[in-house]
């Protein structure tokens, strides 16, 4: 929901969750217009928190994700946010996201078996969203705007 209870509607039929997204979207605008995107990723990711929390979402910070062979955990990751149960948001400073960190989010997605991530990449002058998919998640109730 937008400022003012305006309520927007998205017209692509393939979004995976349009709604959570767009807020999540909203989200790191608003730390952007506050505070700008030349602060550490830590400040950054305070902001975010801050923001979230005041827009009522559920989240959880430092998410643990577990690397496994076989049942047996080899490693681990901390995901910067996981967002409704639903979203994995991951925050980066500059402009490009290189591969190595987009396969990095590629694992978190496959190993907690979820659809989508969103990473928010700060620059001093602007935010830069990237959406990626799981294209190896499969569960029907997932939920697309039609």
């Amino acid at each position: 929901m937008a400022e003012g209870g305006k309520k927007y509607k998205v017209y692509k039929k393939d979004l995976i969750y349009p709604e959570l997204s767009f807020e999540i979207n909203g989200t790191l605008f608003d730390v952007f217009n506050l505070i700008g995107g030349s602060h550490p990723e830590k400040t950054i990711q305070k902001a975010v928190a801050t923001i979230l929390q005041k827009k009522g979402l559920s989240f959880v910070e430092q998410h643990y994700v577990p690397v496994k062979i076989e049942d047996k955990i080899i490693g681990k990751y901390f995901l910067d946010f996981l967002i409704e149960s639903k979203i994995v948001l991951e925050l980066k400073r500059g402009r490009y996201l290189p591969k190595n960190v987009y396969n990095q989010v590629e694992q978190y997605l496959q190993s907690l078996n979820l659809p989508l991530a969103i990473v928010g990449c700060f620059a001093h002058d602007c935010v830069i969203i990237k959406r990626i998919i799981n294209h190896e998640f499969r569960n029907s109730e997932i939920r697309i705007v039609s």
